[in-house]
């Protein structure tokens, strides 16, 4: 819901997103895209960015309100840590997949004879069930590197619904404070 909120907000401010992915989060905002990219002042909400071309993930731009409370801080700053660990790691994990599924294929290739390229210079290819030995190897060779990584993405999710939760309790409270204020007058 949050998301599509936050598209709508990018619709209105101009047809969509402006900002450009980068490979690590060099952002000056924190957020993972471009460096030195901000939205406008007047937007409220957070912005979503396009897929990086590493991690494959989008990058967010999370809004800051100007009386930003420390309890929310902390809980953006959670979303903000969480996000730029989760794009490191599929960083790492996807430049790891592709350069060893390169490896495979020419290791594949010369063990048949082959040339990385045909005769028409298009590049040569395994078939399917040659890369299904390559995807198990993958797979099993990073089983336990997906097991923490599942381990702590559980924990770092836990930790800012549990703070989203707070936040949400915070902010119900001022809401009922203000409502009783104004029927009392």
């Amino acid at each position: 819901m949050a998301a599509a909120r936050a598209g709508r907000a990018l619709r209105a401010a101009g047809g969509g997103c402006c900002c450009r992915s980068s490979s690590s989060s060099s952002s000056s905002s924190g957020g993972g895209a471009g460096p030195g990219f901000r939205p406008p002042p007047h937007s409220r909400h957070d912005w979503i960015g396009p897929p990086d071309r590493l991690s494959n993930l989008r990058p967010v731009i999370f809004h800051v309100p100007r009386d930003e409370s420390a309890l929310e801080r902390r809980l953006r700053e959670a979303r903000q840590d969480a996000q730029a660990w989760n794009q490191r790691f599929w960083a790492q994990q996807n430049a790891a997949f592709q350069r060893e599924k390169e490896e495979f294929i020419y290791s594949r290739l010369k063990a048949k004879g082959l040339a990385v390229r045909d005769e028409t210079g298009q590049k040569a290819t395994l078939n399917a069930e040659e890369m299904a030995d390559f995807y198990k190897d993958f797979l099993s060779k990073n089983f336990r590197k997906h097991m923490h990584y599942n381990r702590d993405w559980y924990k770092r999710n836990f930790t800012i619904t549990f703070l989203m939760g707070q936040v949400a309790l915070v902010r119900a409270l001022r809401w009922l404070r203000w409502k009783k204020k104004s029927v009392g007058n």
